[in-house]
């Protein structure tokens, strides 16, 4: 009997999920695709390390060439991360005739382009479902269930790890720093959580998602990121009041011609179906101008999630060796001489509504102040609530109607400078379900 054989280079968490999901589901596996996927070898630097899921020994190396040499493996999977030695060795598997399968959002996001092309000349496919949103089928839905689709938005909680922390501080009213320090008790957060928190893990997916949607080349480098370490409960607490939660939002949209890409801390109005998303699950809700919204959710890591859409990507890999047809669907969903390089809109040019909280003297006419120098900038206020006294100053919190990101800066810059405000003003995005 044919078979399919798979090599795996990275043994990982989530190498170990894509171990366990092919001796799992091995019968419903070959009853899809009609062959057995069988894992031939699994490389790692340290392969004494115990696991949660075993490998036969003899299946064991230390060195990825001996994948990249064994004529009985046609795809390897990179497992490793990190950017040089994934590169190494996902062009090397290439160079060698071997269709890649890959978990790697960051590589893909600053050097997918080159990878791609890679693939393409060598007549190879790179399977990349699980580098987006974990176990939630995002790029094929991208690429395949709403190709005939104009994409007009996607905005989502691409992070579980941020999405926890935010849950636990609006919930149970910890701190930033409490939160963080129990996501990496529960193993969600890295010792070293910048990528996670600081919206970097999250601009990495939007780049990937945006250039399948829009039909642009992948422009990581054009998002406009922005993350959740400077953000206080008291922020938290006075937006519920207005009706809002607070996520960290992916948001891709395009506009006359030109394609916002953000991440950032956002309002979102309470009754919004995203607003329920807790803890470290993933949602993503897409509109296309011809089926209207849609709305994914689900497990965006860990160790079977990830490793499941691993899995998938290997049997439609498989489907496409068993039947000649290699990259039958281009990586990024266009044909590559099809792709255009859409003009990112700056975050300056970006128009929409605004949480302020300002602190300021405990005076006659300081919420007149404000109030005069927002206008001048066309800021105009739907909502206004003034705490109570807090030593001799007190905050004040707006909400604003939609205005222009360029204006927005102006104003605060403004206000910030006079006497009787006493600290920096913080300011938080509102995406409106009208928007």
């Amino acid at each position: 009997m044919r078979k399919i054989g798979v090599g795996l280079v990275g043994w990982g968490t989530v190498g170990c999920g894509v171990v366990e999901v092919l001796r799992e589901n091995a019968d419903v596996i070959e009853s899809r695709l009609g062959v057995p996927l069988e894992l031939k070898r699994v490389a790692d630097k340290d392969i004494q390390r115990p696991r949660p899921v075993a490998v036969p020994a003899e299946l064991l190396t230390t060195n990825a060439e001996d994948i990249f040499r064994d004529p009985d493996i046609q795809i390897v999977i990179e497992l490793i991360g990190g950017l040089d030695a994934a590169k190494k060795v996902i062009s090397s598997a290439i160079e060698n005739g071997k269709h890649v399968v890959t978990a790697n959002k960051a590589l893909l996001a600053h050097d997918g382009n080159e990878l791609f092309a890679l693939a393409s000349k060598n007549g190879r496919t790179i399977g990349f479902e699980a580098s987006v949103a974990g176990g939630i089928p995002l790029i094929k839905s991208l690429r395949e269930g709403l190709s005939s689709n104009r994409i007009r938005h996607i905005f989502g909680i691409l992070n579980g790890t941020a999405n926890f922390i935010l849950t636990r501080m609006s919930e149970d009213k910890l701190s930033f720093n409490d939160a963080l320090k129990e996501a990496q008790a529960h193993g969600y957060a890295e010792a070293d959580p910048t990528l996670d928190i600081e919206g970097i893990d999250t601009a990495h997916k939007l780049a990937i998602a945006s250039a399948i949607a829009f039909g642009t080349p992948i422009q990581f480098g054009r998002v406009h990121i922005e993350g959740i370490s400077g953000i206080d409960p008291l922020d938290i607490q006075y937006a519920e009041e207005f009706g809002y939660q607070l996520k960290l939002l992916a948001i891709a949209r395009s506009e006359e011609n030109r394609l916002e890409m953000r991440v950032h801390p956002t309002l979102i109005a309470r009754n919004h179906v995203l607003a329920s998303v807790r803890g470290v699950y993933n949602a993503v809700h897409i509109e296309g101008n011809a089926v209207g919204d849609v709305m994914l959710y689900g497990m965006g890591a860990g160790m079977m999630p990830t490793g499941s859409a691993v899995v998938s990507d290997l049997i439609d890999v498989a489907r496409d060796i068993l039947n000649n047809t290699p990259a039958r669907i281009p990586a990024l969903a266009f044909l590559p001489d099809r792709l255009q390089k859409i003009e990112i809109k700056p975050i300056s040019d970006v128009s929409t509504s605004y949480y302020f909280r300002f602190l300021a003297l405990d005076r006659p006419g300081v919420l007149s102040k404000i109030s005069g120098i927002l206008g001048r900038y066309r800021i105009s206020i739907a909502a206004v609530i003034q705490k109570g006294r807090h030593t001799d100053s007190v905050p004040v919190v707006m909400i604003t109607h939609r205005a222009l990101e360029s204006d927005v800066r102006k104003a605060i810059d403004e206000i910030n400078s006079l006497d009787m405000v006493v600290a920096p003003a913080v300011l938080i995005r509102i995406e409106n379900n009208e928007d």
